[in-house]
């Protein structure tokens, strides 16, 4: 969320912004914002003469009173109760604009970065690197629930009985290899100096508002019936909403933190291969990391984050690469994005499997979250997130990138870095 004295300062270096995002649609919100808060500062002006006159009438009732000059006195007082009325009105204008403003400013987009590349949607996001040998196997590489099946690591028809289409059980070796991936993505973020942490897998109406745009919302959320909760989409929400209406020392940055948890997604409009299977479901497991930390070094966590996440896949022998996402791409809050791809055989394609995001100060404005200098002057943080793994993805890589056939029998081979997880066991196989 912009601040509302930039918009007003800036507006056409605004206007330019939504033009680079190709949201034409959202240009007349800046001028309305802008004509809302001028009308706003007037009612607020206004309340403050009121307010300031009362005070000033107050005491010179007192005098006529100690002077005896009661007709005087009352007539004073008439004045203070049609200045009252009208002051009580100003107050609740002022009440009902604030909200209005607010709800504007959060429609606006943040300011994206310089550097992105300016493109309408993913199909003009821009490669950045690759990261180890893409694998042509001379064999023809399964669906990739396929694969679980053969290991008898899946069951969707039992859990569409139990819970509908999106959701699936995992089995066997399958379901300890999902785990062993969390397990070790977690104590790959630990060794890199992240704090560990489980958050709660429900948050409050203010920090989703706060955390995301209502585009998203309306697309991800699922909300609780009755209750000003919702199941989280990532763990990057409630991570970052720990630190609502709260002031860190300088001395104390950058705050790093690394979470488990559930997600919970609508996935409203998926289709295709792609959304087949498990690459698109309603209920998963992730590992997730945030930053919050100076303005001037959040481009530098931004590098490193994203770094880690190639760090961490290649350590299990798959093949990844960068994508920039463009301007057209990037959600309202983000200043900057990449995308971290995986290489699918079966596909011979890259898919996305980490996201990683600098949100310059969008989140900390519209939750309150603020440093404190030396100086004893307080500023907003930058916050940061970045997908570590998120197992279902990250499955279908390993699965694929690791499947060996004999001509007889499949068998997955455990990457070194899983092994510990997995009881010491170095391969899984189809033979009975």
């Amino acid at each position: 969320m912009l601040d509302i004295k930039f918009i007003c300062d800036n507006p056409e270096l605004v206007k330019d912004n939504i033009k680079r995002k190709f949201k034409e649609y959202k240009l007349p919100l800046v001028d309305e914002v802008i004509a809302l808060y001028t009308e706003k500062c007037a009612a607020v002006n206004r309340a403050s003469e009121l307010r300031a006159n009362r005070n000033k009438i107050s005491k010179q009732i007192g005098v006529l009173m100690g002077q005896g000059k009661r007709d005087e006195a009352e007539d004073m007082k008439k004045l203070v109760n049609e200045q009252a009325a009208e002051l009580k009105a100003l107050e609740e204008k002022e009440t009902e604009l604030t909200k209005k403003v607010t709800e504007i400013q959060m429609k606006i987009p943040n300011i994206v970065d310089k550097s992105v590349p300016v493109g309408r949607d993913d199909s003009e996001n821009v490669e950045v690197e690759q990261f180890g040998e893409k694998s042509v196997p001379d064999f023809e590489i399964p669906y990739h629930t396929d694969i679980m099946a053969m290991f008898d690591g899946i069951d969707k028809e039992s859990a569409g009985r139990v819970a509908g289409e999106g959701f699936y059980y995992l089995m066997g070796d399958i379901a300890r290899l999902h785990s062993a991936v969390t397990a070790y993505a977690r104590d790959f973020m630990i060794d890199k100096g992240f704090t560990y942490c489980i958050p709660p897998f429900m948050i409050r109406s203010n920090v989703v508002t706060g955390v995301m745009s209502f585009e998203e919302m309306d697309a991800m959320m699922y909300k609780i019936e009755g209750e000003d909760l919702y199941l989280i989409g990532t763990s990057e929400h409630s991570m970052i909403g720990k630190f609502i209406d709260t002031i860190t020392p300088e001395e104390k940055l950058p705050l790093t933190l690394t979470s488990y948890s559930p997600c919970f997604r609508k996935e409203k409009g998926a289709h295709g291969i792609e959304e087949r299977g498990i690459y698109r479901i309603h209920q998963f497991e992730k590992q997730e990391m945030i930053v919050i930390c100076k303005p001037e070094e959040s481009m530098d966590w931004f590098n490193k984050m994203w770094s880690y996440s190639v760090e961490l896949f290649r350590s299990l022998d798959i093949p990844v690469r960068t994508l920039e996402c463009c301007t057209g791409d990037l959600a309202d809050l983000k200043v900057k994005s990449y995308d971290v791809e995986a290489w699918s055989p079966k596909q011979q394609k890259y898919f996305e499997v980490c996201s990683c995001s600098n949100l310059g100060d969008a989140q900390a404005r519209r939750l309150g979250i603020r440093i404190k200098g030396e100086d004893g002057k307080k500023y907003l943080a930058h916050t940061l997130n970045n997908t570590v793994v998120a197992p279902p993805r990250m499955l279908i890589a390993l699965l694929e990138n690791n499947l060996r056939f004999d001509g007889e029998s499949y068998s997955v081979a455990i990457p070194e870095a899983l092994r510990p997880y997995m009881g010491g066991k170095e391969v899984i196989t189809t033979e009975k």
